[in-house]
Formats: C-alpha cells, sequence, structure tokens
C-alpha cells in the first residue's frame, strides 16, 4: 500500500481519498473469538470497497447491497465495548452491531463481526495485512 492510500476497514479495499486520512485503519473484521481476519485468512476481504461519502462509511462487495457505517459516534455504550486480538495483543474495540456483522459474515461466508477501535484505545500495533 502507498502512503497516500488509506483502509478504513484493515484488509479491506484502501482509497486515495485524503478525508479517509482520519478513519485509516479505525474498523477490522473479527472472528467469534475476537481475532483480526486478514486477507491471509479471508482472500475476499480484498474484494470489499469502501468510500466516504456524506458522513458514512460506505461498504460494497460484489453481489451485495451497499451497507453505510456512521463515522462519528460518541462511544457512550459500554454494553458494545468488547476485546479483540491484533497481532497478540487485546485492544477496545466497538462492535457495529448486527446488520453490519450479517453483511460482512454474508460476504465472508464465515461467522464474523465488524467492529471498530475504541477511540480511547491507545496507538494499535498493527500486523502486515
Amino acid at each position: 500500500m502507498r502512503s497516500s492510500q488509506y483502509c478504513p476497514i484493515a484488509a479491506c479495499g484502501p482509497l486515495q481519498d485524503p478525508s479517509a486520512a482520519p478513519y485509516h485503519l479505525r474498523w477490522l473484521v473479527v472472528d467469534s473469538e475476537g481475532a483480526l481476519i486478514t486477507q491471509k485468512d479471508q482472500p475476499r476481504l480484498a474484494e470489499v470497497a469502501v468510500a466516504i461519502s456524506f458522513g458514512y462509511l460506505a461498504i460494497r462487495g460484489p453481489g451485495m447491497l451497499r451497507m453505510d457505517i456512521p463515522l462519528d459516534v460518541i462511544e457512550d455504550d459500554d454494553s458494545v465495548v468488547s476485546k479483540a486480538v491484533i497481532a497478540n495483543r487485546q485492544v477496545n474495540v466497538v462492535d457495529e452491531g448486527d446488520l453490519a456483522a450479517a453483511w460482512i459474515s454474508n460476504f465472508l461466508g464465515v461467522p464474523c463481526r465488524l467492529v471498530k477501535v475504541h477511540p480511547d484505545e491507545s496507538t494499535v500495533m498493527w500486523p502486515k495485512l
């Protein structure tokens, strides 16, 4: 990935849109144990296209309807906070809900969840995606 490219969802299609810079690696896909799923695990992640549009992260995949996720949400509901494992480290994440989980699970053909790194989380050390 070139430095002018941004990946709002780890391991998914990159954007060259500078407005995506604040959202680089904010979201990730995790398995039922909370472990990061990469293209090595699920090559179809590369087919997930994302765009920044009117305050939403627009997610598309071949054969799927578009799904929109709000970009900037105040995280004040502790019931959606959980842990994910990124590079052998536990990281606080916020679950994007059942609709997002159904979308990504249907696309990849395995149970998984779309989560985002909690805004209070310290710097995440990402593995090679």
